[in-house]
């Protein structure tokens, strides 16, 4: 199929299935087939997650859109991976099986920070554990290849998404190969994946072999060299990494001699065909529909892919990794990406660009199609916690430019933020108070990966186009993004005069630092969207640990929680910050920790629970984590030669509870862990019962249990004693006084804090 042109979603001419009209839901069995008079399915969505008819749950999304082009959809949720039978009780699919893990990465649904199994599940009827595998993507795929020989097998969803090539994986602490070769799929679409999967549907169901279809934006596949047409660049060009050892070319076996500069086309016709359809991802009406005059202009990174480091290079080498990691990044811009190749052996995975965004009008078809809104009828009345969570919430948008390193939604559904209108918005309001059960009058949510990005972008067309900053937000705001919050006011106030709607909460995801370059936004959000708290995420109070979230300083954090403090007084108003932090984040030292701790105690905050930093894979900060390499910076011999070049990573049980502990200084099963370590800082002051002390002293009960478990484990259970890396071990350059931070309060930004801050009499709830 080589066409010219962007095709609109709901474009497509109709698959000749479309006579069967719209199923109540997506049939999960042969009964329910036969009653919607099918015989078989076209397409068969597999998930790890239960069926839920609600547009925040992947396999409903991605079902009705394909039952929107005409196809018979059925759903397949959390089977029985032991053996195939599970995966033929809808038959065999007449396209091709689509495989996701469900909305969250399979490991890191199953396993905590520290490694240990779940026993619940909040995507599975009654929260119960142990209803999907690990690697869940890999193991249906292998089954469904099973159950029916010769089937297309199509991953996506969050986990194929982050796995598309080499990453590091946090649960067998090595780098393991892209799941495309795990798995054996065929195909791999990434990001929220309406386009490329409408796109590869129809093509297949037109007699496509799904192995000649190469050119999807949004998709990869394995192939034992580069697609002809195409010249390959050394990605070391791009972005030079440090001095390593030498090694040979391993780009050579994978550029074919038919893509030299001076070679023509092959004239033979499937090789033509597929030159032919290849270059269609690179036309200039790819472009971001914004970016009208931009389709016209000139573009020489076209026919262009980028060969990354090979799967055997960043698995052995850290500095080829963070290379990798780092030209991966600086490739999702729609517009101007390039295709990446990387070499596993003796094939290659193609990469190619990120999709084009939705507009305004697809995202408000995609959000319009007939959502049940609640669980399937065959969970009879038991509880989808997950469900339970979302179930009043509208999704206002997609995307986010905010680039934390520890977040993946940037590596997902990119940088370009796609929203809905508010007529679709008000549309979905007026469809909760219809079909969700119970339905009070509160909205608990309206928001996205941020409540308060919607319909923010670029204001120049050339910088959208070309840009490369992996965040545009930090370290300061980017003088070309829009932050004008009108359009947010506007929706907010209407959603309000809804009949029958009594309250429209903002639950979280306020990004703080935007909200202050509008403070009528900060007004209309404390008069009217808060229910008492407002859960925000400055991470951290520290420098070093917030330059390598990218995230901005507490001084935007304070101007924020004045600001918000002087509209809820002006409203009458009693109402509380709720701020998450992030405990052993890649290059946070132990008085990182400590000085966090004090603020935590100064400002009277004692934190329920402490989400311990999690390496999903792709990330930043995962990157930052597996190598102890500053990758946020060129990785150069100049740059490694610098204080700053390699970071300190919390890692071991040992040291990652006791930054966890150090948080939760207000609970005394951790004072025997913090002072150990307050002791090896060399920070004994803040062990005793004086204002300015973190703990107490250690009392005559529990210096009997020492003495009494002398030559065991220590008094947390430990082989050893909790400490410091050798970074740690220096000597603060002053005596702590009072509670004074041992950055001498200077923030991020260049602000000082010179007020005491009032006390908050609430506990944090974060639930991490």
């Amino acid at each position: 199929m080589s066409q010219t042109q962007l095709q609109a979603l709901f474009d497509y001419p109709k698959y000749w299935a479309e006579c069967y009209g719209t199923a109540p839901f997506l049939p999960m069995s042969r009964k329910e087939m036969d009653v919607l008079g099918w015989d078989s399915c076209d397409i068969i969505i597999v998930t790890g997650d239960a069926y839920v008819d609600h547009p925040s749950f992947g396999m409903a999304i991605i079902g009705r859109m394909l039952e929107s082009q005409g196809f018979r959809v059925g759903i397949i949720a959390q089977p029985d991976w032991k053996s195939k039978d599970a995966f033929t009780q809808l038959g065999q699919p007449n396209l091709f099986f689509g495989v996701t893990a469900g909305n969250m990465d399979s490991m890191i649904n199953r396993y905590t920070a520290e490694r240990r199994m779940r026993h619940d599940d909040a995507y599975t009827p009654n929260d119960e554990g142990g209803k999907r595998p690990d690697r869940a993507v890999t193991a249906y795929t292998q089954r469904c290849k099973e159950a029916y020989k010769g089937v297309p097998v199509i991953i996506g969803g969050i986990e194929a998404s982050l796995r598309r090539i080499a990453h590091y994986d946090y649960w067998s602490d090595k780098v393991r190969q892209s799941v495309l070769f795990d798995s054996k799929a065929d195909l791999l679409v990434y990001g929220n994946a309406e386009r490329p999967l409408i796109e590869i549907a129809h093509r297949i169901a037109h007699g496509e072999d799904v192995k000649k279809i190469t050119n999807v934006r949004g998709s990869a596949f394995l192939s034992k060299q580069a697609l002809p047409g195409w010249k390959g660049i050394d990605s070391r060009d791009i972005d030079r990494p440090g001095k390593i050892d030498p090694i040979a070319n391993p780009y050579e076996e994978i550029t074919p001699e038919t893509c030299s500069d001076n070679e023509s086309l092959s004239v033979n016709d499937d090789s033509n065909d597929i030159t032919k359809t290849a270059q269609v991802i690179s036309i200039s009406e790819h472009a971001y529909t914004r970016n009208k005059t931009w389709a016209k202009k000139a573009k020489p990174w076209e026919n262009t892919y980028i060969n990354l480091p090979t799967f055997e290079q960043v698995k052995e080498n850290k500095v080829m990794y963070a290379h990798a990691s780092r030209i991966f990044h600086q490739e999702v811009n729609p517009t101007s990406a390039k295709p990446l190749v990387q070499s596993h052996g003796s094939r290659i995975i193609w990469l190619n660009p990120p999709a084009t965004p939705l507009t305004t009008e697809e995202m408000d078809g995609v959000f319009g199609l007939p959502y049940q809104r609640v669980p399937h009828p065959s969970y009879g009345k038991a509880k989808i916690p997950a469900y339970d969570m979302i179930k009043t919430s509208i999704n206002i948008m997609r995307g986010c430019f905010g680039g934390c390193t520890f977040c993946s939604i940037t590596e997902h559904e990119g940088r370009i933020i796609q929203s809905r209108s508010h007529e679709s918005i008000i549309a979905e309001i007026e469809d909760i108070k219809v079909k969700v059960p119970g339905f009070t009058g509160v909205i608990s949510d309206l928001g996205g990966p941020t409540a308060n990005m919607y319909q923010l972008n670029c204001k120049s067309e050339k910088a959208e186009a070309t840009c490369r900053k992996p965040s545009c937000v930090w370290p300061t705001i980017c003088g070309h993004l829009d932050t004008d919050h009108t359009p947010t006011i506007e929706l907010y106030r209407k959603a309000r005069k809804v009949k029958g709607i009594k309250k429209v909460l903002i639950a979280s995801g306020v990004r703080y630092d935007l909200a202050i370059q509008d403070p009528e936004y900060v007004k209309e959000l404390a008069t009217h969207h808060v229910g008492g708290y407002l859960k925000i995420a400055p991470e951290h109070t520290e420098e070093g640990p917030l330059n390598n979230m990218m995230k901005p300083g507490m001084g935007s954090y304070n101007k924020f929680k004045e600001m918000f403090d002087h509209y809820s007084k002006l409203a009458g108003k009693k109402q509380y910050l709720i701020p998450y932090f992030i405990s052993a984040h890649p290059g946070t030292t132990d008085r990182d920790m400590v000085n966090l701790a004090l603020w935590l105690k100064e400002n009277n905050f004692k934190l329920d629970q402490v989400q311990n930093f999690y390496p999903s894979p792709l990330a930043n900060a995962t990157t930052l984590y597996h190598t102890e390499l500053n990758s946020l910076r060129n990785i150069t011999s100049k740059n490694l030669a610098k204080e700053d070049g390699a970071i300190t990573v919390p890692k071991g049980a040992i040291q990652r509870r006791l930054h966890k502990a150090i948080l939760r200084y207000h609970d005394s099963n951790n004072w025997a862990e913090i002072r150990a370590a307050l002791t090896k800082m060399g920070l004994s002051k803040l062990i005793g019962s004086a204002p300015n002390c973190l703990v107490p002293r250690e009392t005559r009960s529990e210096q009997q249990n020492t003495r009494n478990n002398q030559g065991k484990n220590n008094a947390k259970g430990y082989k050893t004693s909790p400490g410091t890396n050798k970074t740690n071990n220096r000597k603060p350059k002053s005596a702590n006084k009072g509670l004074t931070r041992f950055s001498d309060n200077q923030f991020k930004d260049g602000t000082t804090s010179k007020r005491k801050p009032k006390k908050a009499n609430v506990q944090n709830r974060n639930k991490g």
